[in-house]
């Protein structure tokens, strides 16, 4: 006789109502922070408006990179593909929050409409790339992290990506790469190829099966 009681899963926890869920949460609390960025970077000037858009911009790489994996448990290929899916449902949901409420309110500055030629939507397919690789990444780290220690530890994984990205960003400066500069949108860009570089690194020493 078997038992009607499921299995309490401790890790990989990928299934469609957790996804759903765990999306809407972190959509929501990006729209947050996106909205208080741009309200306040048109208000502030100088090392205010570094200090305090900086800051928001950090809550938001740690959130994003961080609680898709760990609301997934990533630690095989199965919760980390999850964490990218928690990330896909994001960007969903702040495309929701963008063209019923920022747009209509007229949140984004005419740079915004310059560089989509008129137009705000062209950033929506470059979020929906940039908010599924970043959880992809960040879950992977945590999955590489609890292979080597048992465990996973997310600050590691927002302070080592956040080195990785200064680093990037100061090879992207001094090679010269079209548009890179010492302020927070290249940072933000430099964001991405650090991510990369500390998935491989923390790649090293697992033990592979």
């Amino acid at each position: 006789m078997t038992s009607a009681m499921p299995m309490e899963t401790t890790q990989d926890q990928t299934d469609v109502p957790n996804i759903v869920r765990a999306g809407v949460k972190l959509g929501l609390f990006q729209s947050v922070l996106i909205g208080a960025f741009a309200v306040l970077q048109v208000r502030l000037s100088g090392m205010a408006e570094l200090a305090v858009c900086g800051l928001i911009f950090v809550v938001g790489v740690a959130a994003t990179i961080v609680l898709p994996g760990t609301w997934t448990k990533a630690r095989t290929i199965e919760g980390i593909a999850g964490a990218a899916g928690v990330g896909l449902a994001s960007a969903i949901v702040f495309m929701l929050v963008d063209v019923t409420l920022f747009q209509p309110l007229h949140l984004w500055t005419n740079r915004w409409l310059e560089i989509g030629g008129g137009a705000n939507w062209w950033y929506h397919p470059v979020w929906w790339m940039a908010g599924s690789y970043m959880p992809w990444m960040g879950a992977w780290v945590l999955a590489n992290q609890a292979a080597k220690t048992g465990t996973a530890n997310p600050l590691v994984l927002v302070i080592g990506t956040l080195a990785l990205a200064a680093v990037s960003l100061a090879v992207g400066v001094v090679v010269g790469v079209p548009g890179a500069g010492w302020n927070l949108g290249s940072f933000a860009v430099a964001v991405l190829p650090g991510q990369a570089l500390y998935t491989i690194l923390s790649s090293f020493g697992v033990r592979r099966r």
